[in-house]
């Protein structure tokens, strides 16, 4: 089965750009296929986790975050409908969460950040080390999203559920 990494933090704001396009060509011994411009690429060809991993790191022009997971459970949770109870707003974006480790998060899900006042990202639930929630469409998510990595316990890279469905459909081609 095919694998899926996940960069965390490119590619935003004018931060730590590149083209994941390139990347991609430059990982074509893997048969590497980039989708979209926030660094999410799945690996079509069996490959190591330790080997995949050196390899991205050796050819980003900076340091990032890696997480890497089995396409597998990227269809498993697109299969599952996580939002299901919780349909899409024109006011809010629906995401998943990547988690760097497979432990269950630091804390008791579902909750919401901030914890008072008008909330800016509610996390739902989680499925194996994806969190799934809903957040608003405003500039002070992107720190609130940064409370929920650390409520969560470690590094998390986010993406929008439309990713993940876009991911499931080539992982199924």
């Amino acid at each position: 089965m095919a694998l899926v990494v996940f960069l965390k933090g490119v590619n935003v704001g004018g931060h730590r750009t590149f083209r994941p396009s390139t990347l991609a060509t430059r990982l074509k011994r893997f048969d590497a296929i980039s989708v979209g411009a926030a660094g999410t690429f799945i690996i079509r060809k069996a490959v190591g986790r330790v080997t995949l991993r050196a390899a991205v790191r050796r050819l980003l022009p900076f340091e990032a975050a890696i997480m890497i997971c089995d396409g597998r459970d990227v269809l498993d949770l697109a299969s599952r409908d996580p939002f299901v109870d919780h349909p899409a707003r024109r006011d809010q974006v629906q995401f998943v969460s990547i988690r760097s480790g497979s432990r269950p998060p630091g804390c008791v899900l579902p909750l919401v950040v901030p914890p008072t006042g008008r909330w800016s990202v509610r996390a739902l639930a989680h499925h194996g080390r994806f969190v799934v929630g809903v957040h608003r469409r405003e500039m002070r998510t992107i720190g609130h999203l940064g409370q929920l990595q650390k409520l969560l316990g470690g590094p998390i890279t986010t993406r929008s559920w439309t990713t993940i469905l876009k991911l499931a459909q080539l992982l199924r081609a």
